[in-house]
Order: C-alpha cells, then structure tokens, then sequence
C-alpha cells in the first residue's frame, strides 16, 4: 500500500510538472513574438512552424554547451543556488486548484503556503550572486533580495484582503466565494497595488533591476551559463506564470466561467439605452409626429427572463454533469485567465522604461506601502460598517 501511493504521487507530479514545463517553454515564445510584433519586428519564425518550436531549439543549445564556470567560485553553492530557485518556482503548482477537486494538494493554508515558498526562492538567488566570486554578479543578487523582501510585504498585505472577505487560506474556498463576483470589481485598487507588486516580484520590466544588462552585465546570472542558466531561466517564467495562476484565482474567479459581473453590466446599460430611446421617442413623436418603432422591444430582451436564465446557467458550472468535461472546462478557463494575465506582463515589459534602482525601493516603501496600509484600514471598516463580515471571523 505504501509502495502503490508513492507511486501515485510520483504519477501526479508527473503529470503536473511537464504541462507546467511546456507552459514555461512557450510563455518564452509567446514573449518575444508578442513583443516583436509591437515593436514591428518578425520574431522567431525559422524553427517549427511559425516559430513553436524556438523554445525547444533555445533549450538545446543550452544544454549541449560546454559548461564553464569561475575558478574562484564555490563550486557547491554555485550550483545550488539555480537549482534551489527552480525547485521552489515549481513547488508553487501543486496546490493550484484547476477545477473543482483537481488539485494535487488541497491544502487548507495554501495562500501562506504559496508566499512561503516564494520567499524561500530568494535564497537561491542570494547564494547563485554571492558564491560567483563577481562584483557584478554579487551587486545583482543584493538588489534582487532588497527588491523581493520589499514587494513580498506589498503581496502578503494585498492578499489579506481578499482572506478579509474569505476567512480562509484555501484558495479553492477563495474561487467559490466569487461565484457571486469577482474581488476585483469590490477590491479594484488593490488589485492593481497587487499586480505591481507580482511585476517586481518576478523582477519584470520595468522592475528588472537585478538584470539591468546596461548596469551589471545580466545580474545576479553574469556567470552562470549552459545548463544552470536554463534553470534560472525557467525559474523565472515559471514565477510568471505562477504568479498571474494565483492573480487569475484571487480576482478573477479562477476556474469559474463567473459571467456574473456581464450580467451587472448589461443591465446598466438595458436601463441606460431605454431611457435613451424614450427621450428620443418623445422628441420625434414632437417634432415628426411619429415615434421609433419596436426598437426598444430588442433592448428589453436584456431584461427578459429567457436572458436571465442563458446567464444564470452560464454563471452556474454545475450544469456540466460529467466530471471529466467540467475540469477540462474549468482548466482551459483558468488558462484563458491567466494568458490574459501574461499578456499584460509582456504588454508592460514592451511599454515601460527601466527605473532607477532607489526610484524602485522609494516607489515600494513611500508609495506602494502607506497605500495598502491605508487600504487594510478601510476595508475592515466597510465589512464591519455593512454587518458583511465572514462568519468565522470574530470581531
């Protein structure tokens, strides 16, 4: 019994890293023709067709170079440090919930879970900079460990406010409460305080300060080379994509086709658009004595019970009564979320100008922290202000 569970949990991990390795390989692909295709460039296009295979071709030749490494270096720690930032990238996966149930770990603290982790990834870069024996190598680890520490505190206290309205660290109980809507329709600010804070944290343009190319050469990776930099390279896409997973299941339902908040919006715009029509009925029927038509009858079909229902099933996933095609439906909605996401980290990558160093540690404790302080006081106040406050929260 033992032996068949272990082996059950080495098929899981299968299963769940080789997706997530091939998201990472074309995350890489999908960078750079998004981005060559905003700047008027072609892109990759040679290998595979349209490019697809590029990833695969970059890996190769990474993993067939001869692998040179400072004399001066710690030879153990040098190796550790992209091995141990890769490992905690990764452990972050397992436990995602990407349908109802299907997860590899439904663990009741796995928001804590996931921001431990990620804090734990610091240390790989700390030890990759210093054992190089590099200045430059060394100065890019230092500003990647000030930079991560500080925006990790801007995460953490964003998140908060979203367990507010939960009480609870599970994040399938956090995408079950959206089922109503979203947390970025009430938790807007934040959820824009938060998604800075995930660009820095993954030290993305224009927070890439650990990289400057023009300042330190590549960082806190100018040594490394070959296989250990495919390492830190996954690592950092799969941060990517990690991060835009747990963004997508905190503010945007996760894997709930919750249309909810297009249900809101349509009716704002039913009651907007009849009244419209009624002025203007009433000016032509003035001034042409006559009068619209039936028009409005369209309008009035946002408001029909038929139109309800079409959104309150949609709204609803438990209309899907085989369970295989409900997680392949909430999985490819999850991934629908969070490639949106991912284009707004290349968009912001092929927008923004690189700031300063002291610009970027300024922006996070003068601007980004009294914010979100400001915002964990208000929220509290409105839940308690409303009476809407979770039942297991004690007040």
């Amino acid at each position: 019994m033992i032996y068949l569970s272990t082996f059950i949990s080495v098929i899981e991990v299968i299963l769940l890293s080789i997706p997530v390795i091939l998201a990472v390989a074309y995350t890489t692909v999908a960078e750079r023709k998004t981005m060559a295709s905003m700047q008027r460039r072609l892109g990759p296009n040679i290998v595979g067709y349209y490019g697809l295979l590029q990833a695969f071709a970059d890996a190769f030749k990474l993993l067939l170079k001869e692998y040179v490494s400072p004399t001066q270096a710690n030879f153990i720690l040098f190796f550790i440090g992209p091995i141990i930032t890769l490992i905690f990238s990764l452990l972050g996966y397992g436990v995602i919930p990407y349908g109802p149930g299907l997860t590899v770990f439904d663990f009741n603290l796995g928001i804590l879970y996931l921001l431990a982790v990620s804090s734990l990834a610091t240390y790989g870069i700390l030890l990759a900079g210093w054992s190089a024996n590099s200045k430059y190598a060394f100065l890019g680890s230092l500003r990647s460990t000030a930079q991560l520490i500080s925006y990790e505190l801007i995460l953490s206290s964003a998140v908060l406010l979203v367990v507010l309205l939960t009480s609870s660290l599970n994040l399938t109980v956090n995408i079950e409460y959206q089922k109503v809507v979203w947390f970025v329709i009430p938790l807007f600010p934040v959820f824009i305080i938060f998604f800075i804070g995930s660009v820095a944290e993954t030290n993305r343009a224009p927070f890439d300060l650990a990289e400057a190319e023009s300042e330190l050469v590549s960082g806190f990776m100018t040594e490394h080379a070959a296989v250990i930099f495919v390492f830190f390279f996954l690592a950092e896409y799969a941060s990517i994509v990690l991060i835009c997973i747990l963004t997508s299941i905190l503010f945007l339902g996760g894997y709930l086709l919750n249309i909810m908040p297009l249900l809101y919006i349509l009716y704002f715009i039913d009651i907007f658009t009849i009244v419209i029509i009624n002025i203007l009925d009433y000016f032509f029927s003035i001034i042409f004595a006559g009068n619209l038509g039936n028009f409005g009858d369209y309008i009035d079909y946002f408001s029909s019970e038929h139109f309800k229902y079409f959104i309150y099933s949609l709204n609803d996933n438990s209309i899907i009564n085989n369970p295989l095609v409900e997680g392949i439906v909430c999985g490819i909605i999850l991934g629908i979320k969070s490639s949106i996401m991912i284009f707004v980290f290349i968009w912001i990558r092929a927008s923004f100008p690189r700031i300063r160093f002291d610009q970027l540690m300024s922006f996070c404790w003068t601007v980004m922290l009294p914010l979100v302080f400001a915002f964990i006081v208000l929220v509290p106040c409105i839940l308690y202000s409303f009476e809407i406050f979770p039942n297991n929260i004690l007040i």
